[in-house]
């Protein structure tokens, strides 16, 4: 069955990190929406190779409309995250239990909504602290399933692991 995948996504983003999970999602059959500050603004990954026009704006969606959120890593969840439109968003689905799937630094939008105590996730090393400082129980593997709902992985290294772990969630 088709879901439809929220994507909080902004400049610096890790482009393979979006690219490749979203290739494997709309391959499945589900749709994916990018989600910045307004419909129409063109973002740009940290490695120049990928543009992306946003689908809709924030105040524009309600996470009610959406299935499951998507948050590729990179310098985006970073710049995000100081914006509180972005965690509340984020909240809203850990409060209703919709599958999140968060790579690399995607987690740290995860750590601003207070989300993460006692879950079990992984990420890029750099915020390591910062999740266990949440509360988060980490564990240094390629991807790591919480609660049947919770998809992390470290880096693009472990994309094939996370696109496959990405897609059972959402058939689940």
């Amino acid at each position: 069955m088709s879901k439809k995948v929220a994507v909080l996504i902004t400049d610096l983003f890790e482009d393979i990190e979006y690219t490749d999970p979203a290739k494997n999602l709309e391959g499945a059959g589900h749709e994916l929406v990018t989600i910045e500050k307004e419909a129409g603004n063109k973002v740009t990954g940290k490695q120049n190779d990928t543009t992306v026009t946003i689908d809709k704006g924030i105040d524009n969606v309600k996470p009610e409309q959406f299935d499951a959120l998507l948050l590729p890593g990179g310098f985006s969840p970073d710049i995000l995250r100081g914006d509180d439109r972005f965690v509340e968003f984020t909240k809203a689905f850990a409060d209703a239990g919709k599958p999140i799937m968060a790579i690399c630094h995607g987690p740290q939008l995860l750590i601003n909504a207070d989300v993460l105590k006692g879950r079990t996730v992984t990420g890029v090393k750099p915020i390591v602290p910062d999740l266990k400082n949440a509360g988060a129980n980490f564990k240094d593997e390629e991807v790591v399933v919480c609660q049947g709902n919770l998809v992390t992985s470290r880096t693009p290294d472990d994309l094939p692991a996370f696109n496959r772990e990405s897609l059972k969630v959402l058939e689940g």
